[in-house]
């Protein structure tokens, strides 16, 4: 392969024509790390939810956090948008692991603001602080009619987060192995897997499945924004892709930031299945 022709080449040429910026972080585990755009601050949307998960698993492991503690559904947290608890009555009583599942998987924004209010939005801060992730922060609950901001990232410091997860550094191997198994199981794969194979994510087609993503992706009118863990038979990666400054605020599947990041998971996805395991020889 000629050496000038590299994934970040390719990727800068794919991105002439956005209509937007992309901040790309991405790690092989072999060394490699692709950095476009990682330390540009980003509205966090759901993606927020990943770092609240830790935060719960981080104080249940140092006994401050109980995950098969009870919390009640009041009516201060209902909030519209993405999940199911909006269509429950206040009153309603969930396991603390319950609601995180939920905050994960279905992007659960009642089970969020929850969650919120049991640690706290400064508890929640400093926990990722001791993260290293100098520049995220949780600005508010999830009240989009009191609030224009929930929080902010880098692509650098969600994608440390899952390099982290991946090699169970987090907060413990165990900790560390059950956020996983949730955010395995996340339902809104809009962008990383967006331009996958089918064959390669269906277990159906094939004895074994191929390819699973460990993901948590947000969306808001400011910001298009998906990152997470991609294993494959050759080992996994990390890629977090965080969209900003685009002309068209719907929410659409066909939207610029959705189409043109599942193009760059795929050039990603091809070049690690091509090298295996790698970005580059």
């Amino acid at each position: 392969m000629d050496p000038r022709l590299t994934l970040e080449k390719r990727i800068e040429a794919e991105l002439k024509s956005y209509d937007g910026m992309m901040c790309i972080y991405a790690d092989d585990f072999h060394g490699n790390v692709i950095s476009m755009g990682a330390d540009e601050k980003v509205e966090t949307a759901s993606t927020i939810k990943t770092y609240i998960l830790a935060c719960l698993f981080e104080e249940a492991e140092k006994g401050r956090a109980d995950l098969d503690g009870l919390l009640t559904y009041r009516e201060e947290h209902f909030v519209d948008g993405s999940g199911v608890m909006q269509a429950l009555e206040p009153g309603a009583v969930m396991r603390v692991k319950d609601l995180a599942a939920l905050m994960i998987i279905v992007s659960d924004n009642v089970a969020t603001n929850i969650l919120i209010d049991y640690l706290g939005i400064e508890r929640i801060n400093r926990c990722i602080e001791r993260l290293g992730c100098k520049d995220t922060a949780l600005h508010n609950s999830l009240h989009f009619d009191r609030y224009r901001q929930l929080g902010t990232t880098t692509a650098r410091d969600y994608g440390s987060v899952f390099v982290r997860l991946a090699r169970g550094e987090l907060i413990s191997e165990r900790a560390d192995r059950g956020m996983v198994e949730i955010l395995k199981k996340q339902q809104y794969n809009s962008m990383i897997t967006r331009d996958f194979p089918p064959v390669y994510m269906d277990s159906d087609n094939t004895d074994d499945i191929l390819i699973r993503v460990a993901s948590k992706s947000g969306s808001m009118d400011a910001c298009r924004n998906d990152g997470g863990i991609v294993y494959t038979p050759y080992g996994p990666y990390v890629l977090v892709m965080l969209n900003k400054g685009f002309g068209d605020a719907m929410y659409y599947p066909g939207h610029p930031a959705t189409v043109f990041g599942g193009r760059v998971s795929r050039m990603v996805l091809d070049q690690v299945l091509a090298l295996e395991g790698r970005f580059v020889l």
